[in-house]
């Protein structure tokens, strides 16, 4: 796994070896960034980030890597948390902060709002729906904020929020990308 584009362009990182864990693929993660970056100027850089189910943070690191003010890691597995931390560490980056969390109990604690939220739960786990209703809901998202979310190709794309557009599509391999934005209200 490497990082594709920004300051941090061609580093490689390590993540620790987990059935559960399932990064996103390099092409992915390009073509997301250029998705944004072509559509709506460059709506990264000095954007607060969360990378919520963040398994190995290679969305997140990409967001620093672009000129992201902030990212948030949400994370519940210990040993993938202390991998995330130790990529900061290692790329000498102050702007993100690892929190080993269960998603669902984080999201239901003080908001604040993200201008970009990565969605990527375990394909087995479900509930993306509902993810996205608490995003909504409670207060995590900012006006406009982009939100980009994956799913299994072969299931059907959740319900969005009536505030969210979707946006663009994308498919690699088994994986199913969706980025929507939320418009202002």
């Amino acid at each position: 796994m490497r990082i594709v584009g920004g300051r941090l362009r061609g580093r490689t990182l390590a993540a620790p070896k987990s059935q559960a864990i399932r990064p996103t693929a390099d092409r992915l993660r390009e073509s997301l960034f250029n998705i944004l970056v072509h559509a709506y100027g460059d709506p990264v850089t000095d954007a607060r980030v969360l990378d919520l189910f963040a398994g190995t943070g290679a969305l997140g690191l990409e967001a620093l890597s672009r000129g992201a003010q902030h990212v948030t890691f949400i994370e519940s597995d210990p040993l993938v948390a202390a991998a995330i931390r130790s990529t900061l560490a290692e790329l000498k980056s102050e702007r993100g902060e690892v929190l080993e969390r269960d998603a669902y109990t984080w999201l239901a604690g003080a908001p604040a709002a993200f201008d970009i939220v990565f969605l990527d739960p375990p394909f087995a786990q479900g509930g993306r729906e509902d993810l996205c209703k608490l995003l909504e809901t409670r207060g995590w998202l900012a006006p406009g904020a982009f939100i980009y979310l994956e799913h299994a190709a072969h299931e059907a794309a959740p319900a969005l929020p009536p505030a969210w557009t979707p946006w663009r599509e994308m498919r690699a391999g088994d994986v199913h990308a969706l980025v929507a934005h939320r418009q202002a209200p």
